[in-house]
């Protein structure tokens, strides 16, 4: 960072962008926030609100300001894999011709783990690359909206000549509220729902995910890949994969997290039995947990997203990535997972989120 830096953090009230907001307001940089919403106020952050469809919007939220560090981490999901690339694609083209007058210097994008394992409506279908996954695999040959992202940055990066980084993340996990795939507070809120029912805390997934390898991403560390690709020469130009560093199997996580959470881990055992299903009558539960603890979000669609957690659950294949690349170029960071959901938790309960 220099005394010119001014980092533009667009989705900054999601999972990613709130951890981005941290480290950058804790290093000083002056930092514009983007989304359809402000968030809480921090020291050196600006909130600019913009619908990131509309490029009028854009202009009129980002003019003047002289942004030189972008970090893209929105996404919007739509009902088909063609409107994802439509409106992700453009949301990214649009962001970027909004600042086409601005000192841009880096771009980093957040993508994912479909990359390598195709869109939503053709996860893990047809052939995929050997786990782990290497950043120099070729695209699948399938329609992928994180490809359409990656694409508007190539060529923006030509146009506007700024520098770019992509960061393909697994699992985050980190703090948000009304997140559209937030696993950590899903797993939290489950558990809540299980004590005060007296229910065992019931494994949601498939055999091969309680008994395969896996990794997540702490969204501390993606947000210091992040800012660490955009201001050193070895991460420009370059896609890393982004996870902690270890690898676990859920065996042996999920009664270390039941005992974090105060509850009885029930492990996998003939078949899923899917969040979505064990949960489906908990909405007056979690209305009742909220009042008897004083919590501050009684909507549990705001706080479970059941349907993503059910999703990475359930899968029946492994899912894990290689740390090399970024590890040689000079990215060391390393987090343990069991840590990362123990912070995760405290942090959770601190903000008065779960009891």
């Amino acid at each position: 960072m220099t005394d010119s830096s001014h980092a533009l953090v667009v989705g900054a009230t999601g999972i990613a962008g709130g951890a981005l907001l941290d480290r950058l307001s804790d290093d000083g940089w002056a930092v514009t926030a983007l989304s359809r919403r402000p968030g809480a106020e921090r020291p050196g952050v600006t909130w600019r609100s913009a619908d990131l469809r509309s490029p009028e919007a854009l202009h009129r939220a980002l003019r003047g300001i002289p942004i030189t560090h972008v970090f893209f981490t929105a996404w919007s999901r739509q009902d088909t894999e063609a409107e994802n690339i439509a409106v992700n694609g453009g949301m990214v083209r649009d962001l970027l011709a909004a600042l086409a007058d601005a000192p841009v210097r880096h771009v980093a994008l957040m993508t994912g783990l479909k990359h390598y394992l195709g869109p939503f409506e053709a996860y893990g279908q047809g052939e995929m690359p050997d786990t782990p996954f290497h950043e120099d695999e070729p695209r699948l040959d399938v329609d992928n909206f994180y490809y359409a992202q990656e694409d508007e940055v190539f060529a923006a990066a030509e146009r506007q000549g700024f520098r770019w980084s992509v960061h393909r993340s697994h699992t985050v996990l980190g703090h948000a509220v009304g997140n559209a795939m937030n696993m950590g507070l899903t797993i939290a809120v489950a558990a809540a729902i299980s004590r005060h029912t007296g229910r065992s805390f019931i494994f949601p997934g498939s055999e091969t995910q309680w008994n395969g390898l896996t990794d997540v991403t702490d969204a501390d560390l993606l947000a210091n890949q992040m800012v660490w690709a955009s201001t050193h020469p070895e991460g420009a130009d370059q896609a890393f994969n982004t996870a902690n560093g270890d690898v676990f199997r859920w065996r042996w996580m999920w009664p270390r997290i039941a005992a974090d959470l105060g509850v009885e881990a029930e492990g996998f055992d003939t078949s899923p039995r899917p969040f979505e299903q064990q949960m489906a009558d908990a909405a007056p539960v979690w209305a009742a947990i909220v009042e008897q603890h004083g919590l501050i979000e009684p909507d549990i669609t705001r706080v479970a997203s059941w349907w993503h957690t059910d999703a990475d659950l359930g899968r029946d294949i492994e899912v894990m990535t290689d740390m090399s690349k970024s590890r040689l170029a000079g990215f060391v960071e390393h987090h343990r997972t069991r840590d990362s959901f123990t912070r995760l938790f405290e942090r959770y309960r601190a903000a008065r989120l779960i009891p």
